[in-house]
């Protein structure tokens, strides 16, 4: 069977980790669709989070992963566009619950405040992680973004 298509957008600061994500996820099979940036110069990262969001909103990757230096700004900027639920974790737990309660899909990283051993399972708790639905369901159309 074959896996979703997961997108990947990260500024400069979160180059390196996106490619190492990136790499992760096509050894284990996934489809990756990679939107950049491409090197470790200077980029703003409302751009990128904005590329992401309207990707997984109009459905052309499953889910995301949004890298900048803390996480905090791409996962703001992805979050302007309806549709979108990204979610900034720093933790198994956090990235575990953030798709089990709210739904998100979009996940958000640090990379100046993650490691990568961290990231990697962050993510994959991401992945592995469905949606609980039940009491969760009608808190995040409370969101207002559809799912």
């Amino acid at each position: 069977m074959s896996k979703p298509t997961v997108a990947l957008a990260a500024d400069h600061a979160g180059f390196e980790l996106k490619n190492l994500l990136r790499d992760e996820l096509k050894a284990q099979g996934y489809d990756v669709l990679d939107l950049g940036t491409n090197s470790s110069d200077s980029v703003d990262y409302p751009d990128f989070g904005r590329k992401l969001a309207e990707t997984v909103a109009a459905g052309k990757a499953a889910c995301g992963v949004a890298v900048c230096g803390t996480g905090i700004g791409i996962s703001i900027a992805a979050n302007r566009i309806p549709g979108c639920r990204a979610a900034l974790v720093h933790d198994i737990t956090s990235a575990r619950l953030c798709r089990e309660h709210n739904d998100a899909n979009v996940l958000a990283l640090g990379a100046r405040l993650i490691g990568v051993e961290t990231a990697r399972d962050c993510l994959k708790a991401f992945l592995d992680t469905p949606f609980a639905g039940g009491r969760h369901t009608g808190r995040v159309a409370k969101l207002g973004q559809p799912a």
